[in-house]
């Protein structure tokens, strides 16, 4: 029985460890991605980022964190408080949740599920509640509005890019995230499946709430949208899932068509987790492109891209994807 326990208390304590080193890595990514996405933006609009915290700014991240942490936490008294406060807590766990069927490297996983990609859907349907709980919650018009324009984005895009996912899984074969790398061993999905690269990248944009498709935090007129009533570590967990989903999508797009942790042009000797880094900071940097080259959009403009541009596209594309592959088999 002593030997079961210590069994018992390594297996959680192997766990713990595996979760932690997911989950650190993860947050001081984000930390540091908020410097670089400012430091990037004010060299693309030729202006001063942060460089007073810290070694070249550096350090400007913490004391955010610290700011926000120190702030005094304010609920609306209409609120209804229980919802109030779980809403931040269910989107920030759903963002660090999603990063378990994620390779790095080979063997480099939490749970090498295979039906990863349908896990990944999962998690992504779910967070669109943790949204609609705190617009809902705040009892405040602007709060829900931004809440139900979120709700309606993300579930529109969520269409097409099923679409988009099932041209890769056909080609691959598999819902498996480490096969699909393994199969992009001759040549990365981006240039056989080039368009559909494309629009999965702009409904990563649209799914994330990013720039130029930020329309629930439309300043103009929703006052920051379902976050407006929320302060301190409340507006902090949102922050972290906003920016958590980002980089998700951003190794998600690395997996699905650059090849994951395999080396360009069939050189090997990059595969690994480090090759896996360097696309997916690329792939974040074109985020923080977007985000200071394009003007917003307007909220019909993004619906309609979405149900008369990027569906059709995607089904067309899926039809064309499919039917030629059916055609080299048949060869």
């Amino acid at each position: 029985m002593i030997l079961l326990n210590k069994k018992i208390k390594m297996y959680f304590f192997s766990i713990l460890l595996q979760v932690l080193l997911i989950i650190v890595p993860l947050l001081l990514t984000v930390a540091f991605y908020t410097v670089a996405e400012r430091k990037f933006m004010s060299s693309i609009q030729r202006r001063r980022g942060p460089n007073v915290v810290g070694i070249f700014g550096l350090l400007q991240a913490f004391a955010d964190g610290l700011k926000l942490l120190l702030k005094e936490t304010i609920a609306p008294t209409s609120a209804n408080l229980g919802i109030f406060l779980l809403a931040p807590v269910v989107s920030f766990s759903l963002s660090l949740v999603a990063w378990a069927v994620i390779p790095m490297s080979y063997g480099m996983v939490f749970a090498d599920l295979n039906l990863g990609v349908l896990y990944l859907f999962a998690i992504s349907a779910l967070s669109v509640y943790g949204i609609l709980m705190s617009g809902w919650a705040s009892n405040s018009k602007y709060a829900f509005l931004g809440g139900l324009r979120s709700t309606a984005q993300m579930v529109s895009y969520e269409v097409s890019l099923g679409f988009i996912l099932v041209s890769v899984l056909i080609c691959a074969g598999s819902l498996n995230l480490t096969e699909i790398v393994l199969a992009q061993t001759s040549i990365w999905y981006c240039f056989p499946l080039l368009p559909s690269f494309i629009l999965f990248f702009i409904t990563a944009l649209a799914e994330t709430n990013r720039h130029p498709f930020d329309l629930p935090e439309a300043e103009a007129e929703l006052v920051s949208g379902y976050n407006v009533e929320y302060s301190a570590v409340g507006f902090a967990l949102f922050f972290l899932a906003e920016y958590s989903s980002m980089i998700l999508m951003s190794a998600l797009t690395v997996i699905l068509f650059l090849g994951g942790w395999l080396g360009p042009l069939g050189l090997h000797f990059f595969d690994g987790v480090l090759c896996f880094a360097i696309k997916t900071f690329l792939v974040m940097s074109l985020f923080i492109w977007a985000r200071a080259a394009f003007p917003r959009y307007r909220y019909d403009q993004l619906m309609r891209l979405s149900w008369k541009v990027f569906l059709p596209l995607s089904m067309g594309w899926l039809v064309l994807t499919s039917g030629l592959l059916l055609g080299l088999n048949a060869l």
